[in-house]
């Protein structure tokens, strides 16, 4: 079974302000890699919308009505907090980012895909119950865990996410569900302040925080000695991956100064787990990653471990789609 690959055009038409860091020209940039002739046996799907019951899994109504008034008419942009804005697209972006992430999970539960990689905006990591925050409108990441778990039937799934900012979100609404793991590893202290250790849920959250300027060698020690175990022992029918470039060390929000072949080794052991406990079930959602040229080569080091699940020529990957 090949890697899909599902995205839809209107994750570009969602447009901040002007100078904002997570811009339409990120998803023009992984078009861009993913165009390239290493990519051709990447099947391709656009995006659906997402079901308001399966945003429901994740946010109350009032939240979800309260997004939905927020949408202004064309033209016009509507500041939902310090970073997080809507424009006339947004809300149809966020909506089909969620229908993304709940068709992956039915082409990996279904066995029309071995993994799947959802090129979506607005990320979603960020978005907590009932509050949009950094640049997320809804919980794309949790939400998938959480369908597979309605539509399914999967006792237990996984959301691992590499982004350098602590998904906040995804936490927020695994806290107390101890059938849903979260595991993060991030930059601390870094927006948005959370992800310490000592935040555990209900024995579910495992966060590895890494200080400013890290590097390699300590993201791989924290994956492989509390994120991979604790993951393997939570043992879950799925995997979904909350695929955030921006601890790349070009990348202007963070600092752990990671390069591509971070990303990759963390995709192969992550595909490696899942594997062993649920027959390689693996979607993986983009969150952040804002220098273009990084966002670039790191997607294409993620989707081509995907797609071929072995060890391959970095560079040579990275070099060819954004040299």
């Amino acid at each position: 079974m090949s890697t899909l690959l599902i995205t839809h055009p209107v994750f570009t038409a969602h447009a901040p302000p002007e100078g904002h860091p997570e811009r339409p020209d990120r998803m023009r940039a992984i078009e861009q890699a993913l165009s390239h002739e290493l990519f051709r046996d990447l099947r391709r799907e656009e995006a659906q919308l997402g079901r308001i019951d399966d945003i429901a899994l994740a946010h109350p109504e009032s939240y979800i009505r309260h997004i939905e008034r927020s949408s202004p008419d064309p033209g016009d942009l509507v500041q939902l907090d310090p970073d997080s804005y809507m424009n006339a697209s947004s809300l149809e972006a966020a909506t089909r980012a969620v229908g993304a992430a709940t068709r992956a999970v039915d082409a990996v539960m279904l066995g029309q895909s071995h993994n799947v990689f959802g090129a979506v905006r607005p990320p979603g990591h960020h978005a907590e119950r009932a509050r949009a925050m950094g640049f997320c409108l809804f919980s794309t990441a949790a939400i998938a865990g959480l369908y597979a778990k309605a539509r399914y039937g999967v006792e237990r799934a996984a959301v691992i996410d590499f982004d350098v900012h602590h998904g906040n979100g995804t936490q927020d609404v695994y806290w107390d569900q101890p059938a849903m793991f979260y595991g993060s590893t991030h930059q601390m202290p870094l927006f948005p302040g959370s992800g310490a250790i000592s935040e555990t849920g209900r024995g579910n959250i495992f966060n590895a925080p890494l200080r400013p300027g890290a590097g390699s060698a300590q993201f791989r020690e924290a994956m492989a000695e509390r994120i991979l175990p604790a993951l393997k022992a939570h043992r879950p029918d799925i995997v979904v991956i909350s695929a955030g470039f921006d601890a790349h060390r070009d990348d202007p929000l963070g600092g752990l100064d990671l390069g591509e072949e971070d990303f990759a080794w963390a995709t192969l052991h992550l595909m490696d787990v899942a594997d062993r406990v649920c027959d390689g079930r693996v979607v993986s959602l983009l969150e952040g990653g804002y220098d273009l040229r990084a966002l670039a080569r790191s997607t294409a080091v993620h989707v081509h471990a995907l797609m071929r699940g072995t060890a391959f020529d970095l560079e040579e990957v990275a070099a060819e789609v954004a040299p």
